[in-house]
Protein backbone atom coordinates (compact mmCIF):
# COMPACT_ATOMS: atom_id res chain seq x y z
CA UNK A 1 0.00 0.00 0.00
CA UNK A 2 1.12 3.55 -0.59
CA UNK A 3 1.64 5.79 1.95
CA UNK A 4 -1.23 7.96 1.15
CA UNK A 5 -3.43 4.49 1.44
CA UNK A 6 -2.23 3.96 4.44
CA UNK A 7 -2.70 6.92 6.31
CA UNK A 8 -6.41 7.45 5.04
CA UNK A 9 -7.03 3.99 6.75
CA UNK A 10 -8.95 4.31 10.01
CA UNK A 11 -7.96 2.66 12.98
CA UNK A 12 -9.44 -0.55 12.51
CA UNK A 13 -9.53 -0.79 9.00
CA UNK A 14 -5.52 -0.44 9.64
CA UNK A 15 -5.62 -3.19 12.78
CA UNK A 16 -7.17 -5.73 10.68
CA UNK A 17 -4.59 -5.34 7.63
CA UNK A 18 -1.63 -5.77 10.40
CA UNK A 19 -3.20 -8.94 11.62
CA UNK A 20 -3.67 -10.41 8.16
CA UNK A 21 -0.13 -9.63 7.63
CA UNK A 22 -1.04 -7.40 4.52
CA UNK A 23 1.19 -4.45 5.99
CA UNK A 24 3.33 -3.93 8.87
CA UNK A 25 3.60 -1.54 11.93
CA UNK A 26 6.58 -0.32 10.42
CA UNK A 27 5.50 0.82 7.14
CA UNK A 28 2.31 2.56 8.82
CA UNK A 29 4.05 4.24 11.28
CA UNK A 30 6.76 5.26 8.65
CA UNK A 31 3.76 6.01 6.28
CA UNK A 32 2.29 9.04 9.41
CA UNK A 33 5.71 10.18 9.58
CA UNK A 34 6.18 11.17 6.41
CA UNK A 35 3.02 12.81 6.26
CA UNK A 36 3.72 14.64 9.93
CA UNK A 37 6.70 15.71 7.83
CA UNK A 38 4.48 16.66 5.10
CA UNK A 39 2.03 19.35 6.50
CA UNK A 40 2.68 19.47 9.90
CA UNK A 41 4.64 22.82 8.69
CA UNK A 42 0.96 24.13 8.20
CA UNK A 43 -0.55 22.68 11.11
CA UNK A 44 1.46 22.45 13.56
CA UNK A 45 -0.60 19.80 15.34
CA UNK A 46 2.44 18.49 17.08
CA UNK A 47 4.99 20.11 20.14
CA UNK A 48 6.99 16.81 19.53
CA UNK A 49 7.19 14.06 17.19
CA UNK A 50 9.40 11.13 18.59
CA UNK A 51 10.13 9.21 15.03
CA UNK A 52 13.12 7.33 16.64
CA UNK A 53 10.91 5.86 19.53
CA UNK A 54 7.77 5.35 17.43
CA UNK A 55 9.69 2.89 14.71
CA UNK A 56 11.50 1.23 18.11
CA UNK A 57 7.62 0.48 19.00
CA UNK A 58 6.45 -0.51 15.84
CA UNK A 59 9.12 -3.01 15.40
CA UNK A 60 8.48 -4.48 18.61
CA UNK A 61 4.76 -4.57 17.54
CA UNK A 62 5.37 -6.57 14.48
CA UNK A 63 8.07 -8.68 16.24
CA UNK A 64 5.21 -9.58 19.00
CA UNK A 65 2.71 -10.45 15.95
CA UNK A 66 5.01 -12.55 14.20
CA UNK A 67 5.52 -14.85 17.60
CA UNK A 68 1.66 -14.94 18.06
CA UNK A 69 1.37 -12.47 20.97
CA UNK A 70 -0.31 -9.39 19.41
CA UNK A 71 -1.28 -7.28 22.81
CA UNK A 72 -4.39 -5.89 22.04
CA UNK A 73 -6.40 -5.61 18.53
CA UNK A 74 -4.89 -1.58 18.11
CA UNK A 75 -1.20 -3.51 18.80
CA UNK A 76 1.34 -1.36 16.06
CA UNK A 77 -1.60 1.58 15.17
CA UNK A 78 -0.10 5.09 15.31
CA UNK A 79 -1.31 7.65 18.03
CA UNK A 80 -0.50 11.16 18.75
CA UNK A 81 -0.85 11.95 22.41
CA UNK A 82 -1.93 15.42 24.00
CA UNK A 83 0.89 17.25 25.70
CA UNK A 84 -0.71 16.71 28.96
CA UNK A 85 -0.03 13.48 29.70
CA UNK A 86 3.04 12.35 31.61
CA UNK A 87 5.70 10.46 29.44
CA UNK A 88 9.35 9.07 30.56
CA UNK A 89 11.03 9.51 27.24
CA UNK A 90 9.25 12.51 25.82
CA UNK A 91 8.99 16.38 27.14
CA UNK A 92 5.67 17.02 28.61
CA UNK A 93 5.14 20.80 28.70
CA UNK A 94 1.50 21.34 28.41
CA UNK A 95 2.15 24.15 25.68
CA UNK A 96 3.86 26.22 28.34
CA UNK A 97 7.30 27.87 28.71
CA UNK A 98 6.93 27.04 32.54
CA UNK A 99 7.67 23.11 31.25
CA UNK A 100 9.59 23.90 28.15
CA UNK A 101 11.92 21.14 27.88
CA UNK A 102 10.74 19.46 31.29
CA UNK A 103 10.39 15.22 31.02
CA UNK A 104 8.68 13.64 33.68
CA UNK A 105 10.12 10.87 35.52
CA UNK A 106 7.50 8.24 34.67
CA UNK A 107 4.45 7.60 32.64
CA UNK A 108 0.97 8.59 33.09
CA UNK A 109 -1.21 5.27 33.36
CA UNK A 110 -2.61 6.49 30.02
CA UNK A 111 0.28 6.25 28.44
CA UNK A 112 1.58 3.10 30.50
CA UNK A 113 -1.67 1.53 29.08
CA UNK A 114 -1.39 2.56 25.85
CA UNK A 115 2.33 1.11 25.76
CA UNK A 116 1.20 -1.92 27.05
CA UNK A 117 -1.47 -2.43 24.36
CA UNK A 118 1.47 -2.52 21.39
CA UNK A 119 -0.01 1.29 20.43
CA UNK A 120 2.61 3.34 18.75
CA UNK A 121 3.17 6.77 20.21
CA UNK A 122 3.83 9.09 17.42
CA UNK A 123 4.93 12.22 19.59
CA UNK A 124 2.73 14.80 21.85
CA UNK A 125 -0.02 17.09 20.90
CA UNK A 126 -0.59 21.26 20.85
CA UNK A 127 -2.97 22.23 23.36
CA UNK A 128 -3.92 25.54 25.21
CA UNK A 129 -1.79 26.15 27.58
CA UNK A 130 -2.78 24.11 30.91
CA UNK A 131 -5.20 22.72 28.49
CA UNK A 132 -7.36 26.32 29.36
CA UNK A 133 -9.07 27.59 26.36
CA UNK A 134 -11.12 26.76 23.36
CA UNK A 135 -9.04 27.28 20.42
CA UNK A 136 -5.61 26.39 20.77
CA UNK A 137 -4.30 29.58 20.32
CA UNK A 138 -2.87 29.64 24.21
CA UNK A 139 -0.25 27.47 23.48
CA UNK A 140 3.32 29.10 24.14
CA UNK A 141 4.53 27.61 20.98
CA UNK A 142 1.96 28.79 18.70
CA UNK A 143 -1.53 28.30 17.36
CA UNK A 144 -2.54 24.96 15.86
CA UNK A 145 -4.61 25.66 12.44
CA UNK A 146 -7.78 23.49 11.21
CA UNK A 147 -7.05 21.29 8.51
CA UNK A 148 -10.23 22.15 6.79
CA UNK A 149 -9.50 25.81 6.94
CA UNK A 150 -6.01 27.10 7.99
CA UNK A 151 -6.58 30.28 8.83
CA UNK A 152 -9.62 28.97 11.21
CA UNK A 153 -9.46 27.50 15.06
CA UNK A 154 -9.03 23.79 15.46
CA UNK A 155 -10.35 24.29 19.01
CA UNK A 156 -9.43 23.48 22.07
CA UNK A 157 -7.75 22.58 24.62
CA UNK A 158 -7.07 19.78 21.83
CA UNK A 159 -6.75 21.68 18.99
CA UNK A 160 -3.27 19.63 18.07
CA UNK A 161 -4.69 16.17 18.34
CA UNK A 162 -8.13 16.76 16.61
CA UNK A 163 -5.90 18.63 13.67
CA UNK A 164 -3.80 15.62 13.67
CA UNK A 165 -7.19 13.29 13.17
CA UNK A 166 -7.98 15.58 10.13
CA UNK A 167 -5.05 16.02 8.44
CA UNK A 168 -4.39 12.47 8.74
CA UNK A 169 -1.35 12.32 10.66
CA UNK A 170 -2.62 10.02 12.85
CA UNK A 171 -5.95 7.45 12.99
CA UNK A 172 -6.06 7.95 16.89
CA UNK A 173 -5.20 10.61 19.55
CA UNK A 174 -5.70 11.05 22.93
CA UNK A 175 -7.30 13.96 24.43
CA UNK A 176 -8.35 15.43 27.78
CA UNK A 177 -12.08 17.30 28.36
CA UNK A 178 -12.14 19.61 31.32
CA UNK A 179 -15.21 21.53 29.69
CA UNK A 180 -14.92 20.46 26.27
CA UNK A 181 -11.37 19.87 25.60
CA UNK A 182 -12.05 16.90 23.75
CA UNK A 183 -16.10 17.51 22.41
CA UNK A 184 -15.81 21.45 20.83
CA UNK A 185 -12.67 20.45 19.31
CA UNK A 186 -13.73 17.06 17.52
CA UNK A 187 -16.80 19.22 16.52
CA UNK A 188 -14.75 21.92 14.42
CA UNK A 189 -12.11 19.18 12.65
CA UNK A 190 -15.20 16.89 11.77
CA UNK A 191 -13.42 13.96 14.10
CA UNK A 192 -15.01 12.02 16.90
CA UNK A 193 -14.05 13.12 20.64
CA UNK A 194 -15.55 11.31 23.92
CA UNK A 195 -15.61 12.35 27.30
CA UNK A 196 -16.15 9.19 29.34
CA UNK A 197 -17.42 9.09 32.59
CA UNK A 198 -15.44 10.91 35.52
CA UNK A 199 -13.14 8.52 37.08
CA UNK A 200 -13.69 6.04 34.10
CA UNK A 201 -10.18 6.57 32.53
CA UNK A 202 -7.36 7.39 35.25
CA UNK A 203 -6.17 10.77 35.61
CA UNK A 204 -2.42 9.53 37.40
CA UNK A 205 0.18 11.47 35.10
CA UNK A 206 -2.17 13.86 33.97
CA UNK A 207 -1.08 17.45 34.52
CA UNK A 208 -3.98 18.81 36.59
CA UNK A 209 -6.15 21.70 35.27
CA UNK A 210 -9.47 21.17 37.71
CA UNK A 211 -9.40 18.14 39.15
CA UNK A 212 -12.46 17.39 39.74
CA UNK A 213 -13.24 18.31 35.91
CA UNK A 214 -10.45 16.77 34.03
CA UNK A 215 -10.91 13.43 31.82
CA UNK A 216 -8.55 11.82 29.42
CA UNK A 217 -10.25 10.25 26.44
CA UNK A 218 -10.41 8.58 23.08
CA UNK A 219 -10.09 10.73 19.80
CA UNK A 220 -10.41 9.31 16.44
CA UNK A 221 -12.29 9.35 12.85
CA UNK A 222 -14.79 7.06 13.44
CA UNK A 223 -16.92 5.62 16.37
CA UNK A 224 -15.90 2.34 16.07
CA UNK A 225 -12.14 3.76 16.18
CA UNK A 226 -12.83 5.78 19.80
CA UNK A 227 -14.46 2.99 21.18
CA UNK A 228 -11.47 0.65 20.66
CA UNK A 229 -9.48 3.22 21.95
CA UNK A 230 -11.62 3.62 24.72
CA UNK A 231 -11.54 0.10 25.88
CA UNK A 232 -7.54 0.33 25.53
CA UNK A 233 -7.31 3.36 28.19
CA UNK A 234 -10.65 2.34 30.77
CA UNK A 235 -10.74 0.86 33.69
CA UNK A 236 -9.64 0.99 37.50
CA UNK A 237 -6.51 2.76 38.87
CA UNK A 238 -5.20 2.23 42.33
CA UNK A 239 -3.19 5.27 41.56
CA UNK A 240 -6.05 7.75 41.41
CA UNK A 241 -8.46 7.69 44.20
CA UNK A 242 -10.93 9.29 41.68
CA UNK A 243 -10.71 6.17 39.22
CA UNK A 244 -14.57 4.08 39.85
CA UNK A 245 -13.38 0.52 40.68
CA UNK A 246 -16.04 -0.88 38.16
CA UNK A 247 -15.98 -2.86 34.67
CA UNK A 248 -15.14 -1.07 31.53
CA UNK A 249 -18.82 -0.52 30.09
CA UNK A 250 -18.95 -2.99 27.17
CA UNK A 251 -17.90 0.13 24.38
CA UNK A 252 -16.87 -1.90 21.31
CA UNK A 253 -20.03 -4.39 21.81
CA UNK A 254 -22.14 -1.39 21.58
CA UNK A 255 -20.51 0.59 18.84
CA UNK A 256 -20.18 -2.73 16.49
CA UNK A 257 -24.29 -3.43 17.38
CA UNK A 258 -25.12 0.72 16.44
CA UNK A 259 -23.19 0.11 13.20
CA UNK A 260 -26.61 -2.05 12.12
CA UNK A 261 -28.71 1.21 12.45
CA UNK A 262 -31.26 0.15 14.26
CA UNK A 263 -32.23 2.49 17.19
CA UNK A 264 -35.97 0.94 18.18
CA UNK A 265 -36.81 1.14 21.76
CA UNK A 266 -34.01 4.05 22.45
CA UNK A 267 -35.74 7.24 23.68
CA UNK A 268 -33.56 10.42 22.84
CA UNK A 269 -33.91 13.69 23.98
CA UNK A 270 -33.39 16.73 22.65
CA UNK A 271 -32.14 19.52 25.44
CA UNK A 272 -34.24 22.89 25.14
CA UNK A 273 -31.90 24.71 26.67
CA UNK A 274 -28.82 23.85 24.56
CA UNK A 275 -30.26 25.97 21.03
CA UNK A 276 -31.62 28.91 19.87
CA UNK A 277 -30.64 32.58 20.04
CA UNK A 278 -26.86 33.12 19.75
CA UNK A 279 -26.38 29.34 17.79
CA UNK A 280 -25.45 29.88 14.31
CA UNK A 281 -28.54 29.24 11.88
CA UNK A 282 -26.31 26.39 9.87
CA UNK A 283 -25.79 24.82 13.09
CA UNK A 284 -29.13 24.57 14.43
CA UNK A 285 -29.76 23.13 10.38
CA UNK A 286 -27.68 20.17 10.97
CA UNK A 287 -28.72 19.54 14.36
CA UNK A 288 -32.06 19.46 13.53
CA UNK A 289 -31.34 16.85 10.43
CA UNK A 290 -29.28 14.79 12.68
CA UNK A 291 -32.75 14.42 15.28
CA UNK A 292 -34.41 13.52 12.58
CA UNK A 293 -32.14 10.92 11.19
CA UNK A 294 -32.03 9.44 14.64
CA UNK A 295 -35.76 9.40 14.57
CA UNK A 296 -36.00 7.38 11.29
CA UNK A 297 -33.36 4.72 12.78
CA UNK A 298 -36.02 4.25 15.36
CA UNK A 299 -35.43 5.92 17.86
CA UNK A 300 -38.23 7.90 20.34
CA UNK A 301 -37.44 11.91 20.26
CA UNK A 302 -38.91 13.85 22.96
CA UNK A 303 -38.16 17.60 23.70
CA UNK A 304 -36.88 17.63 27.74
CA UNK A 305 -36.01 20.83 29.88
CA UNK A 306 -33.00 21.30 31.71
CA UNK A 307 -33.60 24.10 33.27
CA UNK A 308 -30.32 25.21 35.38
CA UNK A 309 -28.08 24.95 32.20
CA UNK A 310 -28.18 28.22 31.73
CA UNK A 311 -26.34 28.05 34.90
CA UNK A 312 -23.38 26.20 33.66
CA UNK A 313 -21.08 28.65 32.23
CA UNK A 314 -20.67 30.84 35.32
CA UNK A 315 -20.30 28.43 37.87
CA UNK A 316 -17.50 26.17 35.49
CA UNK A 317 -16.08 29.65 35.37
CA UNK A 318 -15.41 29.81 38.92
CA UNK A 319 -14.90 26.31 39.99
CA UNK A 320 -12.55 25.16 37.00
CA UNK A 321 -9.78 28.54 37.73
CA UNK A 322 -10.38 27.70 41.67
CA UNK A 323 -8.96 24.24 41.13
CA UNK A 324 -6.63 25.48 38.76
CA UNK A 325 -5.29 28.52 41.19
CA UNK A 326 -4.45 25.32 43.42
CA UNK A 327 -2.65 23.38 41.19
CA UNK A 328 -0.61 25.59 39.74
CA UNK A 329 0.52 26.51 42.96
CA UNK A 330 2.91 23.81 42.24
CA UNK A 331 5.13 25.63 39.62
CA UNK A 332 6.54 27.40 42.25
CA UNK A 333 9.98 27.80 40.47
CA UNK A 334 11.69 25.45 43.57
CA UNK A 335 11.04 21.86 42.38
CA UNK A 336 10.69 21.44 38.74
CA UNK A 337 10.36 23.53 35.35
CA UNK A 338 11.64 27.03 34.45
CA UNK A 339 13.64 29.47 36.94
CA UNK A 340 14.19 33.15 36.71
CA UNK A 341 16.00 35.46 38.34
CA UNK A 342 17.98 32.90 40.61
CA UNK A 343 21.72 34.67 41.09
CA UNK A 344 21.87 34.88 44.78
CA UNK A 345 20.55 37.75 45.09
CA UNK A 346 17.11 37.34 45.71
CA UNK A 347 14.25 36.01 47.93
CA UNK A 348 12.80 32.41 46.96
CA UNK A 349 9.81 34.60 47.02
CA UNK A 350 11.37 36.58 44.73
CA UNK A 351 12.13 33.98 42.04
CA UNK A 352 8.87 32.56 42.16
CA UNK A 353 7.10 35.53 41.28
CA UNK A 354 10.10 36.35 38.51
CA UNK A 355 9.30 32.59 37.12
CA UNK A 356 5.63 32.60 37.11
CA UNK A 357 5.64 35.78 35.36
CA UNK A 358 7.80 34.66 32.58
CA UNK A 359 6.34 31.25 32.20
CA UNK A 360 2.81 31.72 32.46
CA UNK A 361 1.08 33.10 29.44
CA UNK A 362 -2.06 35.42 29.72
CA UNK A 363 -5.05 33.22 30.04
CA UNK A 364 -3.19 31.11 32.43
CA UNK A 365 -2.45 34.04 34.47
CA UNK A 366 -6.26 35.42 34.55
CA UNK A 367 -7.73 32.44 35.53
CA UNK A 368 -5.38 31.84 38.35
CA UNK A 369 -6.61 35.30 39.32
CA UNK A 370 -10.08 34.49 38.88
CA UNK A 371 -9.79 31.61 41.20
CA UNK A 372 -7.79 32.87 43.67
CA UNK A 373 -10.22 35.70 44.25
CA UNK A 374 -13.02 33.30 44.08
CA UNK A 375 -11.62 31.43 46.85
CA UNK A 376 -10.30 34.19 49.28
CA UNK A 377 -11.42 34.93 52.93
CA UNK A 378 -14.59 36.89 52.57
CA UNK A 379 -15.48 35.51 48.81
CA UNK A 380 -15.49 31.66 49.39
CA UNK A 381 -19.04 30.70 50.10
CA UNK A 382 -20.35 33.65 47.85
CA UNK A 383 -18.70 32.43 44.87
CA UNK A 384 -17.25 29.06 44.86
CA UNK A 385 -19.72 27.84 47.19
CA UNK A 386 -22.54 29.20 44.76
CA UNK A 387 -20.75 27.70 42.56
CA UNK A 388 -20.67 24.11 43.75
CA UNK A 389 -24.87 24.31 44.67
CA UNK A 390 -25.36 25.48 41.28
CA UNK A 391 -22.88 22.40 40.12
CA UNK A 392 -25.41 20.02 42.87
CA UNK A 393 -28.47 21.52 40.68
CA UNK A 394 -27.19 20.89 36.74
CA UNK A 395 -26.47 17.73 37.92
CA UNK A 396 -30.36 16.89 39.66
CA UNK A 397 -31.38 18.14 35.97
CA UNK A 398 -29.69 15.59 34.25
CA UNK A 399 -30.66 12.70 37.05
CA UNK A 400 -34.36 14.00 36.05
CA UNK A 401 -33.56 13.70 32.16
CA UNK A 402 -32.33 10.38 32.22
CA UNK A 403 -35.21 9.76 34.16
CA UNK A 404 -37.10 9.96 30.70
CA UNK A 405 -34.90 9.10 28.18
CA UNK A 406 -31.93 6.75 27.65
CA UNK A 407 -29.50 9.97 26.03
CA UNK A 408 -29.76 13.88 25.50
CA UNK A 409 -28.54 15.45 22.02
CA UNK A 410 -27.91 18.74 21.51
CA UNK A 411 -25.60 20.85 19.22
CA UNK A 412 -21.50 20.27 20.30
CA UNK A 413 -20.90 24.00 19.78
CA UNK A 414 -22.89 27.00 19.05
CA UNK A 415 -20.98 28.09 15.86
CA UNK A 416 -18.57 26.18 13.62
CA UNK A 417 -14.88 26.89 13.50
CA UNK A 418 -13.85 30.60 13.88
CA UNK A 419 -11.06 32.87 12.63
CA UNK A 420 -7.85 32.71 14.52
CA UNK A 421 -7.27 35.78 16.50
CA UNK A 422 -11.15 36.49 16.34
CA UNK A 423 -11.87 36.22 20.28
CA UNK A 424 -8.48 36.29 21.46
CA UNK A 425 -9.58 40.05 22.66
CA UNK A 426 -12.77 39.01 23.72
CA UNK A 427 -12.78 36.25 26.82
CA UNK A 428 -16.11 35.80 26.67
CA UNK A 429 -16.89 35.25 23.34
CA UNK A 430 -14.12 32.75 23.73
CA UNK A 431 -16.09 30.50 26.84
CA UNK A 432 -19.12 30.75 24.71
CA UNK A 433 -17.77 28.23 22.59
CA UNK A 434 -17.82 25.47 25.53
CA UNK A 435 -21.59 26.33 26.18
CA UNK A 436 -22.65 22.85 25.25
CA UNK A 437 -20.34 20.92 26.49
CA UNK A 438 -19.80 22.41 30.48
CA UNK A 439 -23.01 20.83 31.63
CA UNK A 440 -21.56 17.08 31.44
CA UNK A 441 -18.12 18.26 32.93
CA UNK A 442 -19.97 19.70 36.03
CA UNK A 443 -22.23 16.46 36.16
CA UNK A 444 -19.47 13.88 35.44
CA UNK A 445 -21.58 11.95 32.89
CA UNK A 446 -20.66 10.37 29.38
CA UNK A 447 -20.62 12.61 26.41
CA UNK A 448 -19.60 12.28 22.85
CA UNK A 449 -18.90 14.36 20.00
CA UNK A 450 -20.23 13.02 16.25
CA UNK A 451 -19.58 14.91 13.17
CA UNK A 452 -23.02 15.54 11.68
CA UNK A 453 -22.44 16.98 8.50
CA UNK A 454 -20.88 20.85 7.33
CA UNK A 455 -23.18 23.68 7.77
CA UNK A 456 -24.69 25.33 4.50
CA UNK A 457 -23.29 28.65 5.52
CA UNK A 458 -19.29 28.14 5.17
CA UNK A 459 -18.85 24.26 3.99
CA UNK A 460 -17.03 23.80 7.82
CA UNK A 461 -18.18 20.69 9.93
CA UNK A 462 -20.75 20.86 12.93
CA UNK A 463 -20.81 18.21 15.99
CA UNK A 464 -23.97 16.35 17.04
CA UNK A 465 -23.31 16.05 20.92
CA UNK A 466 -24.80 12.94 22.87
CA UNK A 467 -24.86 12.70 26.69
CA UNK A 468 -25.43 9.29 28.58
CA UNK A 469 -25.84 8.77 32.58
CA UNK A 470 -22.69 7.97 34.39
CA UNK A 471 -20.82 4.53 33.50
CA UNK A 472 -23.19 4.03 30.52
CA UNK A 473 -20.78 5.25 28.17
CA UNK A 474 -22.23 2.34 26.02
CA UNK A 475 -24.66 4.15 24.99
CA UNK A 476 -22.86 6.72 23.38
CA UNK A 477 -21.37 4.36 21.25
CA UNK A 478 -24.47 2.36 20.33
CA UNK A 479 -26.51 5.97 19.02
CA UNK A 480 -23.17 7.21 17.70
CA UNK A 481 -22.28 3.97 15.38
CA UNK A 482 -25.79 4.05 14.43
CA UNK A 483 -25.97 7.81 13.16
CA UNK A 484 -22.41 7.72 11.80
CA UNK A 485 -23.65 4.97 9.38
CA UNK A 486 -26.66 6.48 8.55
CA UNK A 487 -24.69 10.25 7.56
CA UNK A 488 -22.41 8.85 5.40
CA UNK A 489 -25.15 6.56 3.81
CA UNK A 490 -27.37 9.75 3.35
CA UNK A 491 -24.40 12.34 2.65
CA UNK A 492 -22.26 9.69 0.36
CA UNK A 493 -19.39 8.53 2.37
CA UNK A 494 -17.34 9.46 5.37
CA UNK A 495 -17.04 13.50 6.21
CA UNK A 496 -13.65 13.27 6.75
CA UNK A 497 -12.67 12.31 2.91
CA UNK A 498 -13.79 15.59 1.74
CA UNK A 499 -11.17 17.51 4.32
CA UNK A 500 -9.46 19.57 1.40
CA UNK A 501 -5.48 19.16 3.45
CA UNK A 502 -3.43 19.49 0.34
CA UNK A 503 -0.89 16.77 -0.29
CA UNK A 504 2.55 17.54 0.11
CA UNK A 505 2.57 21.16 2.05
CA UNK A 506 5.79 22.00 3.51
Amino acid sequence: MTGTELTGLTAAELAAKLQAGEVSSVEATQAHLDRIAAVDGTVHAFLHVDAEGALAAARRADEDRAAGGAASPLAGVPLALKDVLATSDMPTTCGSKILENWTPPYDATVTRRLREAGIVILGKTNMDEFAMGSSTENSAYGPTRNPWDPERIPGGSGGGSSAALAAFEAPLAIGTDTGGSIRQPGAVTGTVGVKPTYGGVSRYGLVAFSSSLDQPGPCARTVLDAALLHEAIAGHDPMDSTSIDQPVPPVVAAAREGASGDLRGVRVGVVRELGGDGYQPGVQRSFQAAVDQLAALGAEVVEVSCPHFDYALPAYYLIAPSECSSNLARFDAMRYGLRVGDDGSRSAEEVMSLTREAGFGPEVKRRIMLGTYALSSGYYDAYYGQAQKVRTLITRDFDAAFGQVDVLVSPTTPTTAFKIGERVDDPMAMYLADLCTIPSNLAGNAAMSVPSGLSDEDGLPVGLQIMAPALADDRLYRVGAAYETARDAAQGGALINRVPVPEGVA
